[in-house]
């Protein structure tokens, strides 16, 4: 090929190094795709199989000790509640069971942090308003749960309805409650919803309140989603630990 025709058949310099360059920039783009890909199913996937796993095996040595004989209280306190293994807030002080949302046993822990919610499990505050327990004579047993990622035990929240049933199993008891009103949105610093007697349930006199929250809409933390509840009764445990018709 002659020179002149080498010369013609060249692209122009400036044409190369653009070319060059928008070749790098659609491998970066590629890989910054799969490093997001990656991320998601880690956040959203990978977390969830890590808490379940976690979670499980937490709620089954909750339910091991429950079969073992309990242990004299070393200090016996007169004012601390008499619920067999209500204080044992290390394990767990029992499950949450919510046929609509089709969660299974979701086991319930003292603290609503990262360290507590992370573990696949739901937790009852001890802070800005301290929640009450289901043995309580009045209060609100008030929860938290993920709704994405880290087990997202509260993912199938906006399932639930007034009317339906929220049980709580405890070694000795099932507390029975039944959904009364629900808050679909509202700030996270709303903490009057977790108030003993909760604002904007409907509810104005003291009673034996359960109240779920999470975050809203889904896959953001920017607001709170909440579900109240009332207990409608208490069912001992039998000796084949039979569920209440709710759960069957």
């Amino acid at each position: 090929m002659s020179r002149a025709r080498r010369r013609a058949a060249a692209p122009p310099h400036g044409r190369g190094v653009l070319a060059g360059f928008l070749s790098l920039l659609g491998e970066l783009l590629i890989t910054a795709g799969l490093v997001l890909a990656l991320f998601v199913a880690y956040s959203l996937w990978w977390t969830n199989v890590l808490a379940d796993r976690d979670a499980s095996a937490r709620g089954d040595e909750v339910r091991r000790q429950w079969t073992r004989p309990a242990a004299p209280a070393p200090s016996p306190n007169p004012s601390a509640s008499a619920q067999p293994g209500a204080l044992d807030v290390q394990g767990g002080i029992g499950f949450l069971h919510v046929p609509a949302m089709k969660n299974g046993e979701v086991l319930v822990k003292r603290g609503t942090g990262p360290d507590v919610l992370d573990d696949g499990v739901a937790g009852y505050y001890t802070q800005p308003v301290k929640s009450a327990l289901p043995w309580d004579a009045a209060g609100n047993f008030t929860l938290a749960a993920h709704r994405d990622g880290h087990g997202a035990k509260f993912h199938d929240i906006d399932k639930v309805r007034a009317g339906d049933a929220i049980v709580f199993e405890t070694k000795d008891d099932w507390y029975v409650y039944k959904v009364f009103a629900e808050l679909r949105q509202t700030s996270k610093y709303n903490v009057d919803v977790i108030n003993p007697v909760p604002k904007e349930s409907g509810r104005t006199a003291p009673g034996r309140y359960i109240t779920l929250t999470t975050c809203t809409p889904v896959y953001t933390s920017k607001y709170r989603y909440v579900v109240w509840g009332e207990l409608v009764r208490t069912e001992k445990v039998d000796g084949r630990r039979t569920p209440p018709p709710e759960l069957r």
